[in-house]
């Protein structure tokens, strides 16, 4: 778990902020969140404002512990009450029925609420010196990479944001995993930090991960977690082929290069050597991208993990990254 740098009454400044209906832009294991009060309408409706995101894509209540979920939505199943004490506080929402105290402005317009309990010290500070929930999309702008560092976020949202909370940068860097628990079997609809093979050993029972659902969630965009670069993925064995021709052809190129061939000397503009370890290319994985659009990348080549364990995650992420950009 990362360490508290944020302090008391940096913490205290920003519940303030919170009541008096500003945004706060607070830590969490997964990735900065953009937080408003999650009962104030109006403040949940800036958030979309600021971050250009599309009214009708629900946010994540985010909430102070397990105890405190049937103050929030209308029922919570077996399975999703046993999902909650195993994995809370941590890196998985459970997508219910929504209660009387969530606006529609939260949920997009929906009856269902997405909620969860982060693991990180200075989130749970921040939601127990608040005394409520708090709405917290990713703190950039929609469709593009999450930040992982106040750094990041002050970067790109500047003035947007009322407070920023700096509790040093995310462990996990993926964001959490989305579960559709309203109704019959589980399933996941966004891979996250919660791996699929830790979620059916806690339920006994395998789980679907649909690529469409009946519910709407965050990070169901076609594009998204993108950086400025175009990024086109690959077969492993063919990185290195498809980035020196990209290169030749007149790009300026990113590859990212996987950790066999981390001593392979490849002639294009930057590269980024992967971690060998799955925990930490998910953690590293959006300050990569980002370190790419800084070098002036226009071209980022890379191939998909291994589905597995966190694979599974950083796939999803790179398929989205790469996905149809909408046209400007």
């Amino acid at each position: 778990m990362a360490s508290v740098t944020a302090s008391t009454s940096d913490i205290e400044k920003a519940a303030g902020v919170l009541r008096a209906g500003g945004l706060v832009a607070l830590p969490t294991e997964t990735v900065y969140g953009l937080g408003a009060d999650a009962e104030d309408p109006a403040a949940v409706a800036r958030i979309f404002q600021v971050k250009g995101r599309p009214p009708s894509h629900p946010l994540i209540v985010h909430i102070g512990g397990a105890e405190q979920l049937d103050d929030w939505v209308q029922e919570v199943p077996a399975a999703a009450r046993l999902l909650a004490e195993h994995f809370w506080p941590g890196p998985l929402t459970l997508v219910l029925r929504r209660g009387s105290r969530v606006p529609l402005e939260a949920t997009g317009g929906l009856q269902t609420v997405a909620v969860r309990v982060p693991d990180h010290p200075v989130a749970l500070a921040l939601l127990s010196a608040f005394g409520g929930g708090v709405t917290a999309p990713s703190a950039n702008r929609f469709g593009s990479v999450s930040p992982t560092t106040a750094d990041h976020v002050r970067a790109e949202l500047g003035d947007g944001v009322d407070f920023v909370l700096d509790g040093g940068p995310c462990e996990v860097g993926v964001e959490s995993t989305i579960v559709d628990a309203t109704g019959g079997a589980p399933s996941i609809l966004r891979p996250g930090g919660v791996t699929r093979e830790d979620l059916e050993a806690v339920l006994g029972c395998p789980m679907a991960v649909p690529s469409s659902s009946r519910v709407r969630v965050p990070g169901q965009h076609p594009s998204h977690y993108a950086p400025r670069a175009r990024v086109v993925l690959v077969e492993p064995e063919k990185v290195v082929a498809e980035a020196e021709l990209a290169q030749e052809l007149g790009h300026q190129v990113g590859v990212f290069l996987p950790d066999g061939l981390a001593d392979t000397a490849v002639k294009v503009h930057a590269v980024v050597a992967l971690p060998g370890s799955l925990a930490a290319y998910a953690r590293g994985l959006y300050g990569f991208l980002r370190e790419l659009d800084q070098q002036g990348c226009d071209l980022i080549i890379a191939s998909l993990p291994v589905e597995e364990g966190l694979g599974l995650a950083i796939a999803n992420r790179l398929r989205r990254a790469a996905g149809p950009r909408p046209i400007a």
